[in-house]
């Protein structure tokens, strides 16, 4: 690359790419200035490289920093180099894990990764983490899972209680994303991750439309009196997508985390008194797909053609125009690569000096901008 930055241009608007190691090194360098070791400070970095380059804005460097700001370390709900004990299982392929307010995305890839060996000795795999601290962005983490053949399922309940229940007025839940992925890449040209807050729009999309000055969708949110608004700057609590059915969603973190020891969702991310909890919880499955062949494919198929067959079916009779999860993110990737960095907005570059400024890394030159044409 000739520069570090380069801009691209869309029909919409203007995207400044950023090179990979630049932008690795700031976000590595705010976190080791918050007080988190290198080994945390180079996961959180790589956490935030991965959701840049698969397009995922509303969970990028930005909305984890802020996150940890107000929830973390500028809060005392993240302790700064904390190690995760495990807590006795009578269950082979169960662990269960007392992260002790560990940065949530060390223990999220460390929790996948065992989770995956798990499978490889038992079919399948889980651990339960108490605890716990948000790890943003749940796709990329069973995406990588699914990169390497196996199938993934995480859940967490989210740092901040902001959705109001269906039939509600008070916000009592979280955003509470669940992300699944499948080991499809052979199939479709990657792994098929479906990921989503249960929310109507994570908070973050309000955080990213308030940079933008762009107005919410219908049904999004609710103001501080709790009734509906486009409006990001009046916007103060969330609503269900899909009505009671985001609802329904929304409540198994809820019990899920119920059942690992997690907090009252309206304790989280609060004060709270004296023998409460204000944690979250996380929950990681993975299952080895051998675990699950019967082996009466038709037609004497191997299971991953059938799965081929199955998924040409689905999106045959018409259907070619349909996009299967994960593409955008897919799509994503490709022009990461096809720009040669990360791409941010104005808007977001405002926010990464401030980053810089902070922990006393040197900014980035804006000014050696090259435009770029996709």
């Amino acid at each position: 690359r000739p520069t570090s930055y380069r801009k691209t241009e869309t029909m919409s608007e203007t995207f400044y790419v950023v090179d990979e190691a630049q932008h690795h090194a700031l976000v590595k360098a705010a976190y080791a200035h918050r007080g988190y070791s290198d080994s945390e400070s180079e996961a959180a970095a790589r956490f935030c490289d991965m959701a840049s380059t698969f397009g995922i804005r509303t969970h990028n460097a930005i909305k984890a920093l802020h996150l940890d700001h107000m929830f973390g370390s500028g809060s005392g709900g993240c302790v700064p180099g904390a190690e995760v004990e495990k807590v006795p299982s009578r269950f082979a392929a169960s662990e269960i894990w007392d992260c002790k307010h560990k940065l949530g995305q060390p223990v999220a890839f460390d929790a996948m990764d065992r989770a995956i060996e798990l499978a490889d000795e038992y079919g399948i795999g889980q651990v339960s983490v108490d605890n716990a601290f948000h790890y943003l962005w749940g796709g990329g983490y069973v995406m990588e899972a699914a990169k390497k053949g196996y199938i993934a399922y995480t859940n967490c309940t989210s740092a901040l209680a902001e959705v109001v229940p269906f039939g509600g007025k008070f916000p009592t839940l979280g955003t509470n994303p669940h992300s699944w992925a499948f080991p499809t890449t052979d199939a479709i040209g990657f792994p098929l991750v479906i990921d989503w807050a249960t929310s109507a729009v994570a908070m973050g999309r309000v955080q990213q439309f308030k940079r933008e000055n762009k107005p919410l969708p219908e049904g999004a949110a609710v103001d501080a009196n709790g009734v509906p608004t486009t409006d990001p700057n009046r916007a103060v609590s969330l609503l269900p997508f899909g009505a009671h059915k985001g609802y329904g969603l929304m409540l198994i973190n809820e019990l899920v985390a119920a059942l690992i020891g997690g907090s009252v969702p309206t304790l989280r991310g609060r004060p709270v008194p004296e023998g409460e909890k204000s944690s979250a919880a996380f929950y990681f499955q993975v299952i080895h797909p051998d675990a699950m062949n019967a082996g009466l494919f038709a037609e004497g198929r191997t299971q991953a053609e059938n799965l081929k067959v199955v998924m040409d079916d689905i999106l045959g009779h018409g259907n070619e125009n349909s996009l299967w999860p994960g593409q955008i993110e897919a799509e994503a990737a490709q022009q990461t690569t096809a720009a040669g960095g990360l791409l941010f907005t104005a808007a977001e570059l405002e926010s990464f000096a401030e980053i810089g400024t902070e922990c006393g890394h040197p900014a980035w030159d804006i000014n050696a901008l090259e435009t770029y044409t996709p």
